[in-house]
């Protein structure tokens, strides 16, 4: 269909096809947003048409953003005065990144002539920057205007690529006769391929100084180009963010957008070594060590080599500036998403993971996964800068989940021990091969392993799986009484945490351990390494008990696992980064080996300030975000962001409001209160009475429905309770039962026969009229799954899932809102808030899996007497909260289920 543009306002918005309402009010505002720099709650339900809207809109304004921009800088260089401003209304181009540093302040009483000459001064800078901006711009556009009209450069590129791997790969032949010529051996006792397992003379970074090499600083300025304005974009998943790309490339943005999809090195690597590693830490480590080699190989090459076996220590083969930067014009010239990048790299013959970094400064479109965007460091490592830029979070009504996960550590005591052990026969091997500091270090980190294990009540020295407790239950701990208890207060864990970092260590534990824990020794280190194997078996009952097939086929089918060491690193970082902010949770359970250390963050908020504060405008946006409470005072208000600057946007769905029925039911059949509280669920009366009302509605309901229940245990009680009455059987007759898997990997295959009975049955007639599909509150089916049309006809929600109030988690993280946010008059305390608000949270998710299209309809029921209270009505999402219908008893609530699905049509 042909592209239309729609205005509002004065704004011209490119659109794929003639919007809806609510999207020409989504773009408007989510525009007004972006040009006053605001923070943007957005909901919009699922079938609205979000991310075109996110698209149009936040593209729209980019565009004339940049617009603006160039036409004040060709003024500006026409006339060379910068226009008088109180600082609140300031040209684009004094807010982009041609301006790094603040107004310099002048003092008070300097003479006019001085305050004249030093204004005239920074006009002349500013004029000069603008005009070196304007001519890196303009070699940029030139330079992807060529690659998009002349292929040759492409394949010219690739020829020269191919001649020096040809000079490469003869030079490696000559030096290899060289050295088999010259009658070196290999150093002392070390077995071949040992040297590559041993730590390298260490320096902190203290010492090192500004001990940099020239070619690196080199490179690295040669790297540095203007960030453009952009908009970054992040969502949870990988498939997510393809979706939105691929929206992007249908919309009428489509072919003039220089956007760029950023992803894991497990995502994008390309070198079959590297990626064959299997472990996302692994592949990290080997691929920031190679780019260690490629620093380090000019040097290298000028001494005289004093080991044999370098395979492992070249640079990687995709690494090339040249191809790189190849790359980086290709992905510019034309809308990828990430299957598309890595196939690009494979012909190229570059690696897609620096590629498109390299790719970042120049881009308009950055398209990323949440954690690369909320993880300070990570988005350090990227090569992401926010400062004046916009970032757009999508389906965020999880984001302070996220973030707290992202920040939090958990590590088990088997996994303590493992490292210790690991690391002390590592250290009893190379012991005299290593320097004093590494020794110091690797002492002080089997120290801080043997007081974790001490303070959860276990013995470093046995093993955990057959260590009991005397002491078990949960404890919480602030970090420095934690420290204080576990003895550890004396050492200096940044400098730890900086030398793990740095020296790799955890990287070379891996290839130790891989090398003599599963490859058998020879004699003489037979006896010092069989304890150790023995240990590690014991550490793992479940592989030495299960036969592992021989051969790379069996390599193949089992995943690599990074050393636990690796782990723990990220516990160390946890614990360096908060303070106050976070706990450690002492969680002692019947064995050792079950027992685990947890860092928990109680304040996300802490992390996404950097965010707010560097970034132009933040837009969080979602397809449920109420409560929006949540985001307003636990992640924005204690971010430091001003109310002010916070706006809320939320539009209705684009279905007809008879295309929805919600209802609160309250009472059963038997006029049965409906009240599924923890004491009363179980109760065979309140189980039976759910049942009864199931079996009504799927009487009336055709196609399919769906039933919410507040966890595994409760749905496996219930069902077992029901098929013992007898009354499974009798819904059977009306729908095929089916029920959601614990397994992930099952889960596709229950969706996919739930959805051919019911196509079977809306075809064949008779009286099976459907199917009838058991699921759980936060579990597969609640997030991510479209059940559209007859997959869901009607969705039932039994009780409120409250989460577990018991849990010394949720008590402290309770406890916490009550200290740091204030009483809002009228509201419960914050702490009892965050109860209700998780509560609804999880029960919109679930309801939003219906309705998924202008055309579609369904029934939406609440069973449990409590959702007809004001305030937890008050929490539905707006488009069902304003056609909720509450039924004080099941009479009137059945028949007008009876008489909505009536009027509807029947299976498709």
């Amino acid at each position: 269909m042909a592209n239309k543009t729609q205005e509002d306002g004065g704004i011209h918005f490119p659109f794929p096809f003639t919007p809806y309402s609510i999207q020409k009010d989504f773009m408007a505002e989510l525009y007004r947003v972006l040009d006053t720099g605001k923070i943007g709650i957005f909901e919009s339900p699922t079938g609205t048409g979000k991310s075109l809207s996110l698209i149009c809109g936040a593209l729209s304004w980019l565009r004339d953003f940049e617009q603006k921009k160039h036409q004040e800088e060709a003024r500006l260089l026409e006339t060379g005065t910068v226009p008088l401003s109180d600082g609140k209304d300031q040209p684009p181009f004094l807010s982009s990144s041609c301006k790094e540093t603040p107004d310099t302040l002048r003092p008070a009483g300097e003479p006019d002539w001085v305050t004249q000459f030093v204004q005239k001064k920074e006009e002349r800078d500013l004029v000069d920057r603008l005009k070196e901006e304007q001519v890196r711009r303009k070699k940029r556009e030139e330079r992807l205007q060529q690659i998009r009209h002349n292929a040759q450069l492409k394949y010219a590129a690739k020829r020269m690529r191919r001649e020096e791997e040809e000079m490469e790969r003869l030079l490696h032949l000559s030096r290899e006769m060289l050295a088999e010529g010259t009658g070196t051996e290999p150093l002392e006792q070390l077995v071949c391929g040992d040297e590559e397992l041993v730590l390298a003379e260490y320096e902190s970074d203290e010492e090192k100084g500004a001990a940099r090499g020239v070619d690196e600083e080199e490179e690295e300025e040669d790297l540095e180009e203007e960030h453009v304005t952009k908009i970054y974009y992040c969502s949870r998943t990988h498939s997510q963010l393809a979706q939105f790309v691929h929206e992007v490339q249908r919309s009428p943005f489509g072919k003039d957008t220089r956007l760029v999809s950023l992803g894991s090195r497990q995502n994008l690597c390309i070198n079959e070594d590297v990626k064959n590693l299997g472990s996302a830490q692994l592949i990290n480590d080997r691929c920031m060590e190679m780019q260690r080699s490629k620093h380090e190989k000019s040097r290298a090459e000028d001494e005289k080599p004093k080991r044999r076996r370098q395979e492992h220590q070249t640079a990687c083969p995709f690494y090339s500036y040249e191809q790189l930067q190849l790359l980086r014009d290709e992905v510019l010239v034309g809308v990828k998403d990430i299957e598309q990048l890595v196939s690009l790299g494979k012909e190229a013959r570059a690696c897609p993971y620096y590629g498109s970094r390299f790719a970042i400064p120049a881009a308009q479109l950055v398209v990323l996964p949440y954690q690369m965007l909320l993880h300070g460091a990570t988005r350090q490592a990227a090569g992401i800068r926010l400062q004046g830029q916009v970032v757009v979070i999508d389906e965020a009504h999880n984001l302070i989940d996220t973030i707290t996960g992202i920040y939090s550590a958990e590590v088990s005591g088997s996994q303590f021990c493992q490292a210790h052990s690991q690391l002390l026969q590592y250290m009893e091997r190379y012991g005299k091969r290593l320097k004093a500091k590494n020794l110091m270090y690797i002492k002080q980190l089997l120290y801080l392993l043997e007081q974790f294990v001490t303070v959860l009540g276990g013995n470093i020295k046995q093993n955990p799986n057959t260590q009991s407790l005397s002491q078990t239950g949960t404890e919480l701990k602030t970090i420095n009484d934690f420290l204080f208890q576990s003895q550890i207060d004396n050492i200096n864990l940044f400098k730890v945490r900086r030398y793990c970092e740095k020296s790799m260590v955890s990287r070379k534990l891996f290839g130790f351990t891989e090398r003599y824990g599963t490859v058998l020794a020879s004699s003489r280190e037979q006896s010092r390494l069989a304890g150790f194997q023995h240990f590690l078996q014991n550490l793992q009952p479940a592989l030495t008990e299960t036969p592992v097939p021989h051969g790379d086929e069996g390599e193949a089918r089992v995943p690599r696992s990074a050393s636990p060491l690796m782990h723990i690193e990220g516990f160390l970082a946890a614990l360096t980064t908060a303070n106050q902010d976070g706990r450690v949770i002492l969680n002692r359970q019947g064995s050792l080996s079950q027992s685990s250390l947890k860092f928990l963050l109680l304040n996300p908020a802490v992390h996404f300030a950097q965010v707010v504060k560097e970034c132009r405008a933040v837009v969080i946006a979602g397809g449920t975000m109420q409560p929006v409470s949540d985001f307003r005072e636990q992640l924005l208000a204690c971010a430091g962001v001003e109310a002010e600057r916070v706006v809320e946007f939320s539009c209705g769905h684009v279905i007809p409001p008879d295309n929805i029925l919600p209802l609160v039911i309250c009472s059963g059949p038997s006029s049965q209160q409906l009240e599924f509280t923890y004491q009363k669920r179980e109760l065979p009366q309140m189980m039976d009475e759910t049942g009864r009302i199931l079996y009504n509605l799927c009487n009336v309901v055709p196609g399919g429905v769906v039933c919410f229940f507040p966890s595994y245990e409760y749905q496996r009680q219930v069902h077992a309770h029901w098929d013992k009455s007898g009354l499974l059987a009798r819904l059977a007759v009306r729908k095929k039962i089916f029920q959601e898997p614990k397994r992930a990997n099952q889960v596709e295959q229950v969706l996919l026969e739930y959805s051919r009975c019911i196509k079977c049955c809306g075809h064949a007639g008779g009286a099976v009229t459907g199917a009838l599909l058991l699921s759980v509150v936060g579990g597969k089916m609640s997030e991510g799954i479209n059940f559209s049309d007859d997959l869901g006809r009607c969705v039932v929600m039994v009780g409120m899932p409250y989460p577990n109030i018991k849990s010394p988690e949720l008590q402290e993280k309770m406890a916490y809102l009550d200290q740091t946010l204030p009483r809002i008059p009228g509201q419960p305390p914050p702490g009892k808030a965050l109860v209700e608000n998780l509560c609804m949270k999880a029960v919109n998710q679930s309801i939003g899996r219906a309705i998924r299209h202008q055309k579609d309809f369904a029934s939406i029921v609440l069973l449990d007497h409590r959702y007809a209270r004001p305030p937890i009505l008050g929490k539905l999402p707006a488009w069902i909260r304003d056609r909720v219908e509450v039924k004080a008893t099941f009479g009137p609530a059945f028949a007008a289920m009876r008489k909505f699905h009536r009027e509807r049509p029947g299976p498709s």
